[in-house]
């Protein structure tokens, strides 16, 4: 899979369908900020790791990007649950493989508040 794939997979896509749908627990400005932090961490790990990156480079991104979902977690009222964070915790998986991220584990856990 490549980050433009993986980009056309984003969680917010779905989301955006489950609120025109009724769901109450998105609104505009929340799947906005959502898809703003997930593609400012595909942009890193894309343009601005160097060829090769290490595992401590990645790792670093998907920190960062953890850290920003909690921020916006919080800022709007929890609006990550167990299916979204399933969702996101599969696409910052993915993201960070295919950036060479070798790793079994879920590697947002030590971060992740949602």
């Amino acid at each position: 899979m490549t980050f433009e794939e993986l980009t056309e997979k984003k969680p917010t896509i779905e989301w955006k369908e489950r609120m025109n749908e009724g769901d109450d627990l998105f609104t505009s400005e929340n799947i906005d900020a959502a898809d703003t932090v997930l593609d400012s961490y595909i942009n890193s790990l894309k343009e601005e790791l160097t060829e090769n990156p290490t595992e401590e480079e990645i790792v670093e991104c998907v920190k960062s990007v953890v850290i920003r979902l909690n921020e916006l977690n919080e800022k709007y009222d929890d609006f990550i649950e167990t299916m979204e964070r399933e969702d996101l915790c599969e696409f910052i998986t993915e993201a960070a493989r295919i950036s060479g991220l070798e790793s079994d584990d879920d590697i947002t856990e030590e971060w992740r508040e949602w």
